[in-house]
């Protein structure tokens, strides 16, 4: 059960119920955690705007679904997995071979696997790039704005995994664990 109050949009009050109608809106669903999220406005506007932002950049939905896998994993968080897993291959085009590869940071596809692997170095090291990391993805083909963008969704994805984990968020997506 979570550990802070789950906000039904048709009791939530102004800003919540505007975001939280805004979510519905978006995605057909309101997840339990933009429902937990709503105690407070400003981190559910924080996230959406944030999200938001970055699926208008240049990483396509299926990497930016890689990386949340990845972080996922890295993190233990099973609400991210589970949510992450069915947007994976249910909305981004990724098979379920391939949600998996992407939890353990590999891909067939270099680039994809270049970012795969940046994402999972900076939660390894919170952020303390080597030069050599850097240059890894670099010269597998990521631009210096896709780099931005891995360390942008990485940043976004460890913000929801803290929340989800530390909220103990119940999870409302078909249920995927973290490998061990």
């Amino acid at each position: 059960m979570s550990r802070l109050p789950i906000i039904e949009p048709a009791h939530a009050q102004a800003p919540a119920a505007g975001l939280l109608a805004a979510v519905q809106k978006a995605l057909g669903v309101t997840p339990n955690m933009t429902k937990v999220m709503a105690n407070s406005p400003a981190a559910l506007k924080g996230y959406l705007e944030f999200s938001g932002a970055l699926s208008g950049g240049a990483l396509s939905a299926a990497v930016r679904e890689g990386i949340a896998l990845t972080v996922a994993q890295e993190n233990a968080c099973d609400y991210c997995l589970s949510a992450h897993t069915h947007i994976a291959t249910n909305l981004a085009g990724l098979t379920p071979e391939e949600a998996g590869a992407a939890r353990r940071a590999e891909s067939a596809d270099v680039r994809t696997r270049a970012a795969l692997v940046l994402a999972a170095t900076l939660v390894r090291t919170r952020g303390g790039l080597e030069d050599t990391d850097l240059k890894a993805a670099q010269d597998a083909g990521l631009t210096d704005a896709e780099v931005a963008e891995v360390i942008a969704n990485v940043a976004l994805n460890v913000f929801t995994n803290y929340f989800n984990k530390a909220a103990d968020v119940d999870i409302d997506w078909p249920e995927v664990s973290h490998l061990s």
